[in-house]
């Protein structure tokens, strides 16, 4: 029987220490999420693992059953945009795989980094890539699949998308493909340089964002405050409201148009005064209680 929950669709990347279904399953409830996203193999290296059917059965069958939408984050490697021909390979086999698995977990969506042109003048050459090696993938998905969610980065190594702004041609150079959307996180927007503290500061980030690459694309967000000042290109996260981001652009986030209705996760540290999982337990309460649903019941 599924369960009938108003809350917000708002969790966290989950632990799945005991199996991807018994474990994950188990902190999904402990965190009180109701959004989950996970990693399908190591998050720092290239091996394709095919999963344990029957753990993957109890994660579906936990997620539909709690009525919580589900997603697959890719290896943090990946990057089609490498001039290293190596690296292009394992990466579009990394996508695909990490695809497949989604389909077969019943997932939302697949997050990947938006990737780095990683020399001085390869951006064009790099664009040229994700046309040439990502777009045939994108073509094989079927339409009620995942679809693939670019995360734009936080500015580090020549980019390929750190600001929203960025990710017009990046979409361009998948030729719009319907299957592609956003992964929109909070941390890597503040280190590329959106000043999301300052007031509307968010709202703006966000509406740049739909104007490049429309309406209905974003697909998640990943909630997160940082350790770093704005524009440091640094990707450090830390719990909400004590880093240097701070509450309020989280409560302006939550009442944007363009994410009512969109799952978010947080990838804060979990742990918080010795215990495991009461740190992600406290952003999601939080999160949830800057909710305009919530502030209004």
């Amino acid at each position: 029987m599924q369960v009938v929950n108003s809350r917000p669709l708002i969790g966290a990347q989950i632990q799945i220490k005991g199996g991807l279904g018994r474990g994950g399953m188990a902190y999904t409830d402990a965190v009180d999420a109701r959004a989950v996203q996970v990693f399908v193999g190591n998050p720092r290296g290239w091996r394709l693992t095919a999963g344990d059917p029957r753990q993957d059965a109890l994660f579906t069958t936990g997620c539909t059953d709690r009525g919580i939408p589900s997603f697959v984050h890719t290896p943090y490697l990946v990057n089609v945009g490498s001039p290293t021909e190596a690296t292009v390979e394992q990466s579009i086999a990394s996508i695909t795989h990490n695809l497949r698995r989604g389909a077969q977990l019943g997932c939302q969506g697949v997050v990947v980094h938006a990737g780095s042109a990683v020399g001085e003048d390869r951006y064009e050459a790099a664009l040229r890539q994700l046309h040439e090696r990502l777009l045939p993938v994108l073509d094989r998905l079927p339409d009620d699949g995942p679809r693939l969610l670019i995360e734009p980065t936080a500015g580090g190594g020549k980019a390929l998308a750190a600001t929203v702004e960025e990710l017009a041609p990046y979409f361009a150079a998948l030729e719009n493909h319907p299957l592609v959307g956003v992964c929109f996180d909070t941390c890597h927007a503040w280190a590329a340089g959106h000043d999301l503290s300052v007031p509307g500061g968010m709202t703006a980030t966000l509406d740049a964002l739909a104007a490049a690459v429309g309406p209905g694309r974003l697909g998640l967000v990943h909630a997160n405050d940082s350790l770093d000042e704005c524009g440091s290109k640094r990707d450090r996260h830390t719990t909400i409201g004590e880093g240097s981001i701070g509450v309020a652009p989280f409560a302006e986030l939550l009442a944007h148009p363009s994410v009512a209705g969109v799952p978010m996760v947080v990838e804060t540290p979990s742990e918080l005064d010795g215990s495991p999982s009461d740190g992600h337990k406290r952003d999601i309460a939080l999160l949830c209680s800057l909710a305009p649903a919530h502030a209004a019941a």
